[in-house]
């Protein structure tokens, strides 16, 4: 049936389901039961899939009606550490932090109970009115499908509008690859894409450390709020031809066989997610042949016979195809300051030009027609680089900032550090061992040797004595100025 006629059907069940649970199903409940279910439940069928959607967010409601509030959980669980921390220091013979703590349990009975008494007040006066509402039900489907609540029953439109700002805050550069993936994106989420295949798929070409496997990790974290939505399946293990069935299965008969495949079964448990194929160029040529399906009908049959909905995935293929021309080239690398914006702008088109012509060589027309955007990633200016800096230095910050200290780098510093961690023929990848080595290292080992501790500000600098080298100092606090001595009582 279709969704309209589902809601009908809901009506029809609605009165059973409230007299069982004993609660009040609203129409909002209903309507939305049918839509998320037709929408984000793939592997099931209408009515069935909203019918469990409907009892089972019933069932949720009456349960939690049953349980107290977080607030008396809260006040208990602190109440018994109070009780446990009360009982070291009396064996510790420390009374007089006994009479403390007892004091402040006492108090936080007191609370207990009155929290206690307000929840038994509301349960009786609402028992006859539980309801189930529209969130109830995306909740549900929230916990079947792994997608955020705040995806399902709010609207989108302006953190979509916004998306491509969103990523370059993670992502450095590459203004191409994120406006491809962002119009698709849009274009998925406006109803305007093929309803039949993914929401998006790419081939991203470019050598190492540009921000390929990053575009896709903020992508997911942009999705789903949730990097663990993206499947990452290095094809490098798929050289061999028995290896393919892997991907989907093994056949009947064969070790294995109930298992699933890793790429199937990954999407099965994950409708919504975004699917990495790295290094796309190693893989065996029928691994291809199963990929024709997903690009084209967004779908793909398992070993079971199981039908694997790939709709609501991007398909992201990264692959090292033209990246020795990219390094070798002297137009583009690490710029110098004086090449200008077009300049730079030429050299890419034609770095790119060289690179596709070697992409159409390396696979079949059929399978490239099939891809939406073949995306060419350049390799990183200075400012670029120095801009990845700040992002890993920010990482650092934080984890110092948990140790109750605070580390400020000098822009210097951080000129040292993208110069050292710079390297053609690997991207920005050895700057986070750069960072490691030169700040992390330095500032732990400083830690342990006492220099450094809670409540501290360190400040990292270029050591003038040894300009590779970065220098570690405390920035002494400024103390406030100290009270005047209180004037003498006039008699």
């Amino acid at each position: 049936p279709t969704v309209e006629e589902t809601i009908e059907i809901l009506k029809g069940l609605r009165d059973r389901y409230e007299a069982h649970h004993k609660v009040q199903i609203t129409d909002e409940a209903l309507a939305m039961a049918a839509r998320l279910g037709d929408r984000y439940i793939t592997d099931r069928f209408l009515p069935d899939k909203a019918v469990d959607l409907i009892d089972e967010a019933s069932s949720r409601v009456r349960l939690q009606a049953t349980l107290p509030p977080p607030a008396v959980r809260e006040a208990d669980a602190q109440l018994r550490k109070l009780i446990a921390e009360k009982e070291a220091v009396v064996k510790n013979q420390e009374f007089d932090k006994a009479a403390t703590i007892r004091d402040r349990e006492e108090k936080l009975r007191l609370e207990k109970a009155q929290l206690e008494q307000e929840w038994r007040e509301r349960k009786s006066h609402g028992e006859r009115i539980l309801k189930v509402t529209a969130d109830n039900i995306a909740e549900i489907v929230s916990s079947w499908t792994k997608i955020p609540v705040s995806r399902l029953a709010q609207a989108e439109t302006e953190k979509l509008l916004k998306m491509g700002e969103l990523l370059h805050q993670r992502v450095v550069g590459q203004d191409e690859a994120i406006g491809v993936i962002t119009r698709a994106i849009r274009r998925s989420r406006a109803g305007l894409k093929n309803p039949s295949r993914p929401i998006g798929s790419f081939i991203f070409l470019g050598p190492t450390g540009v921000g390929k496997t990053e575009v896709a990790r903020s992508v997911a974290a942009f999705l789903f709020d949730d990097e663990e939505s993206m499947i990452r399946i290095d094809m490098s293990e798929y050289m061999e031809k028995y290896s393919v069935s892997r991907l989907v299965g093994a056949p009947p008969g064969y070790v294995g066989y109930e298992e699933g495949g890793q790429l199937t079964e990954a999407v099965r448990r994950r409708p919504y997610s975004v699917v990495l194929l790295d290094e796309i160029e190693k893989a065996h040529p029928d691994v291809f042949n199963l990929l024709l399906q997903v690009l084209e009908d967004g779908r793909l049959t398992d070993s079971q016979g199981r039908q694997v909905d790939f709709k609501n995935c991007v398909i992201i293929m990264t692959s090292n195809v033209g990246a020795t021309g990219m390094t070798t080239t002297t137009d583009i690398g690490f710029r110098p300051q004086k090449v200008s914006t077009e300049d730079m702008v030429k050299a890419y088109e034609r770095m790119k030009t060289r690179v596709l012509e070697e992409v159409k060589q390396t696979f079949r027309p059929e399978f490239l027609n099939r891809v939406d955007e073949v995306v060419v990633f350049h390799q990183l200016s200075r400012e670029e680089i120095e801009q990845i800096v700040t992002l890993e230095l920010d990482k650092v910050i934080r984890e110092v900032h948990a140790q109750d200290m605070e580390l400020k780098v000098t822009e210097s510093a951080k000129s040292l550090l993208a110069r050292k961690g710079w390297d053609p023929q690997f991207g920005a990848r050895p700057l986070r061992r750069a960072i490691q080595r030169m700040v992390e290292d330095e500032v732990a080992e400083e830690m342990l040797r006492g220099t450094f501790g809670a409540g501290d500000h360190i400040l990292a600098d270029v050591d003038p004595d040894d300009p590779e080298k970065l220098k570690y100092s405390k920035i002494p606090s400024i103390e406030p100025p100290a009270a005047p001595p209180p004037e003498p009582a006039v008699t």
